[in-house]
């Protein structure tokens, strides 16, 4: 049923674009959609929920955009906005996007995500490549024997290309949390003994899926708050969106050379 639905909306975005085929496809997380336009003027623009199957997403500050344009002779599908496992749609609605990347002909693609850093020296603003994961969500994409290596499931050939461009860009262990709730100083304790140097609500789940369907998957986080208990601050989501609104130039130029290189 999800392969179905990912061919149906693969269909139906070649079409419409005109494009046969894409090369790359990116995922822009909560923050990031700003940095998108910094890409170049797409060749084909339209809503997500215009796409078979695809919802648009529940979250404030998240656009609803699909795009095909060409970034340095490839052909690249940005996925404005994402739907979340805490909004309830369901596994297969989170992961969507992955398959229809696919389905579409990609064999690389880019996960982006809004961060909380339990770093004190990753402040926010700092773009880090993630270098593995914990899925801590109690949910997996796949069903039956999908016996999926994740040995490198964030592939180190696409990070080594990365600090080749970027090279004081860190590298951290990503964890996913089912949210919506932010986390707790003691869960944030728990996590840095479990190794995690970040923590959001999206991206495992996804990269699974990515592995399972043969794609390569470089992963980056822009930190846009530290975890809660190590500022004793509370967490608010205006400020992630702040923190991605201030850091969309740097980070558009950062995806158009990675977009060009890879």
């Amino acid at each position: 049923m999800p392969d179905r639905r990912a061919f149906e909306a693969a269909t139906d975005i070649a079409a419409r674009s005109g494009a046969p085929a894409h090369d790359i496809a990116l995922v822009l997380g909560s923050g990031w959609a700003a940095a998108a336009d910094e890409l170049g003027s797409p060749s084909f623009e339209t809503s997500l929920d215009s796409i078979p199957h695809f919802t648009a997403p529940a979250v404030t500050g998240q656009v609803s955009r699909l795009r095909s344009l060409e970034v340095g002779g490839r052909r690249v599908l940005v996925f404005l906005g994402r739907t979340h496992l805490y909004e309830g749609q369901g596994i297969d609605a989170v992961t969507h996007a992955v398959r229809t990347a696919a389905a579409c002909g990609v064999r690389s693609i880019i996960l982006t995500n809004a961060a909380g850093s339990l770093r004190t020296d990753w402040t926010p603003g700092t773009a880090v490549l993630i270098s593995d994961h914990l899925n801590l969500t109690g949910e997996s994409p796949l069903t039956g024997p999908q016996f999926v290596s994740l040995t490198d499931a964030y592939s180190p050939r696409l990070r080594a290309a990365v600090r080749h461009h970027f090279p004081a860009t860190p590298e951290g262990v990503y964890a996913q949390l089912r949210g919506p709730m932010y986390e707790t100083p003691a869960e944030i304790r728990m996590l840095r003994t479990l190794g995690a140097d970040l923590v959001g609500m999206s991206t495992a789940l996804e990269t699974i899926t990515a592995r399972a369907v043969g794609l390569e998957v470089l992963g980056i986080s822009l930190v846009t708050n530290f975890a809660a208990g190590i500022t004793g601050e509370a967490l608010d989501h205006a400020e992630v969106l702040a923190a991605g609104q201030a850091s969309a130039g740097r980070l558009g130029r950062m995806l158009t050379e990675i977009l060009s290189t890879l």
